[in-house]
This record gives structure tokens, C-alpha cells and sequence, in this order.
């Protein structure tokens, strides 16, 4: 016979929950997700924020304490000083002529320079023969200031006007034909044969092949050019411009206008601001699809 051994295992202790002071069960912690748009929407206007506040609040701390150290912030104006020329002159029709006026040369000086840029390059780039023409002259050109043909551009040309529209021409024109050059040049060479195996033809294979995957290349060079065509408008509205928002800068500085000349600063950084977004987004409407560009 066989006996059957049986083991006693111990009970497990129950667990008892703590009633509330209330006599009521205790609450439950609820989670609370933000959806992930809301949050990068938010990041995208408070982050832009915070260095802008801190440089307002670090430029009112110096100049309000008059501070001289090396850097002599005792002539700098105040932040409200800055803001009350601001006010002052945006209720007057003049501001917003300069502001037409500077935003007009730019448009037609880098709209030409993204023309013939993009249309050089592309020749350059795809032609061995307009390569050995055209590239020593273009390296021998490219590194003169835009800057110093403004004497060239007053015997020249018969109005300052047309001068300045060169200048910022001239000052664009360079970072779009190169940055087009090396786009031809960095594109694979099976994209090109693929598509001939397909039976494309030079005409489609430009337009299919070639210049979608040169894009990307050609926008960062207009990016660039953007704000180089600013700096150089604003520097030939200086020398020899009779309205426009460099002018005013400038003829803020011969009054003693210190304010005013801080003014003409923040109205250039917010025309470049908002050319460069424009040209921005052109670039993702065009390269919609890089995988960067639906972020």
C-alpha cells in the first residue's frame, strides 16, 4: 500500500486597503496626455520665445545700469526708448514706403539672380564645354564684393535705383550658381541611365530627373543668397539709396537717432525673417518628396 503525502501550504494574508478619512474608497491618479500636435505646436511658439526674452531682458538690465565694461552700453538706448521710436514710426506713411521700397529691390534683384543662376548652373553643370568657357571667369568674378561696384553702378546705370537692383543682383547670384553647380555635379549617375534604359530623352530626362534631384541643392544656395541680398541692398541703400529701410538707418545715425537706428535694424531682421520663410517654404513645396519635408 502507498500512502499519500499531503503538505499543508500556509494561506496567503489578504490585503486591505486603507478606507479615506471620508469613509470613501481612495481616489485613482489619472494620466493626462497631451496629443503630440498640441505639444509641438506649443514648443514652436514658446521655444522661438525664450531667447528673444532673454536678450530683451539682458539689454535692459545693461543699458538701464549704464554699463561700461570694454563694451560701452551707457549710449546704447533703452528697450522702451526702441519701442516708442517704434510706435512713433509706424504710424507714419514714410515707414512703410522704405520698408516697399527695400522689399521691391530684393524681390526683382534675387528673383533675377535665381533665374539665370538656376539656368547657368544647370548649363555649366551638364555641359563639359560651357564648364571649361565659363567656370575660370565665374571663380575670377565671384569673390569681388557686390559692395564695391556701388561707383561702377553710379557711372553706369542713370538712376541709383537701377544701380542697387544690380547690386543686390550681383550679391545673390553667386551662392545660387554655385550651390546649382555642385547639385549637377553630386547627382547619381544611375538616375541618369535608368531613365535613359526607360526611353527618356534630354528634354524629360532635365526635367523628370535632373533638376527634381538638383532642388534640395539649388534651395539651399537661394537661402543663402536671400541673406546675402540683404546685406547688400541695405549697404547700397547707405551709400547711395535715397529711401528705403538701409536709408533711413543710415539717416537715423546722422541725426543722433540711436533709437531710430535700432528701429531700422529690427525692421531689416523682420523682412529677412519672413523672405527667408517664404523661400523656405517654396523649397518644401518643391522637395515634398524628401522625407524632411513633411515634418
Amino acid at each position: 500500500m502507498t500512502q499519500t503525502m499531503t503538505r499543508t501550504v500556509p494561506a496567503l494574508p489578504k490585503l486591505s486597503i486603507p478606507a479615506s478619512p471620508t469613509g470613501k474608497p481612495p481616489l485613482r491618479r489619472v494620466t493626462v496626455r497631451i496629443p503630440k500636435a498640441i505639444r509641438h505646436r506649443t514648443a514652436a511658439v514658446v521655444l522661438p520665445v525664450i531667447p528673444i526674452a532673454a536678450f530683451i531682458a539682458l539689454w535692459h538690465l545693461l543699458t538701464a545700469h549704464n554699463v561700461v565694461a570694454w563694451l560701452r552700453f551707457n549710449r546704447m538706448p533703452t528697450p522702451m526708448s526702441v519701442l516708442e521710436a517704434l510706435l512713433a514710426r509706424v504710424s507714419t506713411g514714410t515707414y512703410y514706403d522704405d520698408l516697399l521700397a527695400s522689399l521691391q529691390r530684393i524681390l526683382l534683384g534675387f528673383g533675377l539672380a535665381a533665374v539665370i543662376g538656376i539656368g547657368l548652373g544647370t548649363l555649366v553643370g551638364r555641359s563639359g564645354v560651357a564648364r571649361m568657357a565659363l567656370r575660370p571667369f565665374i571663380e575670377l568674378v565671384r569673390p569681388i564684393p557686390a559692395i564695391a561696384l556701388v561707383p561702377l553702378t553710379i557711372l553706369l546705370f542713370p538712376s541709383n535705383e537701377q544701380g542697387i537692383v544690380f547690386i543686390t543682383f550681383f550679391a545673390a547670384l553667386f551662392p545660387v550658381l554655385v550651390s546649382t553647380i555642385h547639385a549637377m555635379d553630386s547627382l547619381p549617375k544611375v538616375w541618369e541611365e535608368a531613365a535613359r534604359t526607360m526611353g527618356a530623352g534630354r528634354v524629360s530626362l532635365l526635367f523628370q530627373v535632373v533638376l527634381p534631384g538638383a532642388w534640395p541643392g539649388i534651395f539651399a544656395g537661394l537661402s543663402v543668397a536671400m541673406g546675402v541680398a540683404w546685406i547688400c541692398v541695405v549697404s547700397a541703400e547707405m551709400i547711395s539709396g535715397q529711401f528705403g529701410i538701409g536709408y533711413y538707418t543710415w539717416q537715423s545715425y546722422g541725426l543722433l537717432d540711436y533709437a531710430g537706428v535700432v528701429v531700422g535694424m529690427i525692421s531689416i531682421g523682420a523682412l529677412g525673417l519672413t523672405t527667408a520663410w517664404l523661400v523656405e517654404r517654396v523649397g518644401r513645396r518643391v522637395n515634398h518628396w524628401l522625407p524632411r519635408a513633411t515634418r
